[in-house]
């Protein structure tokens, strides 16, 4: 019998048949299919806030300027053609739903960023999900510990300020201007005590004396109990670290108590959402920190076409503090996708480390330690009188720019050099 014999570099007719035929049931497999619409799928941004709850206004404000980031980045060509979707989570202002709803996104909508959050806490329990499964988290809410070697990860991004750049700013203003002896009213949850922890910090230095620190559940409704006590301590200055409907309530009850009277009242974060729900009585005079405010505009370019795009797409509307953190949240994000030209995590990381950025409120960018964006900070007054239109809500009275000596150091936070 003679054999058949093949010359090297050839292919017999048998492995030719198989292997076209191999090759035909790989590009009808379901696997085949699979990969192609993954290629072509939206790029998913992953949305956990708490549209629910005492932070409701604030989280519908995140919403609309995040929904803009993704219109613009889609009217732009998008990443060559392949466009991005913002899938929204109620996380009801709790963490444990905050990383139910985070392992949803994650596991079930197979998102490829995580950009989110209106709590200190609720941000630590999303980031320890998406750390865990090596998904980038862009948090836009507040929080000192986020920037933390033992929460941080190469995943966490943090493009809202943090309470020692807020309380920091705002304590430097104060503390120079109204006198020494200062009390404290504080939401008993990460967000207060991280914020006396920077007021108490930066009092170091002007030596302030703390008269006490009265502490309220998150959702109180009755600070009647409270403002005795405090206006018993006689205090030059009122540190009021709350938020949201809390703060709205608390400024409404220490305006009737006459509080204002004897003593300024001063908060880290003032709310654009807070102060028209509350008033201008309630607000009258109160001074605190922001990271944007609408009339930058005069400043910036970048926030004149921010509030003109917001404008357009939202009948004559301003974008609000925390909207400004929605859309910045998202466009950083988009902007890294676009300059990596692609969505792989470690290209997009890199992406973000280099950018360099004034989306909407003038310069900023990542410190990389610590992915902490380094930018101004505001120090607002609440206005009452000759407002241009209904947005016309606070003045800026003075500037922290863009500083890293205003952050705590790389080795404060315990990452190694």
């Amino acid at each position: 019998m003679t054999k058949s014999i093949t010359k090297s570099g050839s292919i017999s007719r048998r492995r030719l048949l198989t292997t076209v035929s191999a090759g035909a049931a790989l590009a009808a497999s379901p696997f085949r299919i699979n990969l192609l619409q993954a290629q072509e799928a939206n790029i998913k941004i992953g949305f956990p806030v708490p549209l629910t709850g005492p932070y409701g206004a604030e989280a519908q404000d995140q919403v609309r300027a995040a929904q803009l980031a993704i219109a613009e980045f889609n009217d732009a060509g998008a990443l060559n053609g392949r466009k991005a979707e913002l899938v929204v989570r109620d996380d009801k202002l709790n963490p444990g739903e905050a990383a139910t709803r985070t392992l949803e996104l994650v596991e079930k909508e197979k998102v490829n960023f995580v950009v989110g959050s209106l709590s200190a806490a609720v941000q630590l329990a999303i980031n320890n999900v998406t750390k865990e499964r090596g998904v980038i988290f862009n948090s836009i809410s507040q929080s000192d510990a986020i920037n933390e070697a033992a929460d941080f990860s190469k995943y966490t991004f943090h493009e809202a300020l943090n309470p020692h750049m807020t309380a920091g700013a705002v304590g430097r203003y104060a503390f120079s201007k109204f006198g020494k002896k200062v009390a404290f009213l504080t939401a008993d949850y990460a967000y207060g005590h991280e914020m006396v922890r920077g007021f108490l910090e930066v009092g170091k230095t002007f030596g302030i004396e703390n008269l006490g620190d009265i502490r309220h559940p998150l959702g109180t409704t009755d600070f009647s109990t409270l403002l005795p006590r405090i206006q018993a301590l006689k205090p030059d200055i009122l540190c009021i670290s709350n938020f949201g409907r809390d703060q709205q309530i608390a400024l409404k009850q220490a305006t009737d108590f006459g509080v204002k009277k004897t003593t300024q009242i001063i908060a880290p974060l003032l709310s654009h959402a807070s102060r028209v729900a509350a008033g201008p009585q309630a607000f009258e005079g109160v001074i605190g920190g922001c990271s944007f405010y609408w009339g930058l505009e005069e400043k910036f370019a970048s926030t004149k076409a921010f509030n003109e795009a917001f404008r357009k797409m939202y009948d004559g509307k301003l974008p609000t503090d925390y909207g400004a953190l929605g859309y910045g949240g998202v466009r950083t994000v988009l902007a890294a996708v676009k300059n990596a030209g692609s969505v792989d995590t470690d290209k997009v990381i890199a992406a973000l480390e280099a950018l360099k950025y004034d989306f909407y409120k003038g310069p900023q960018y990542y410190r990389k330690c610590d992915h902490q964006s380094v930018q101004s900070v505001l120090v607002i007054q609440s206005k009452s009188k000759d407002l241009r239109n209904e947005s016309d809500v606070f003045q800026i009275i003075s500037t922290d720019e863009p500083n890293e000596a205003n952050l705590r150091s790389c080795e404060e936070l315990g990452h190694k050099a």
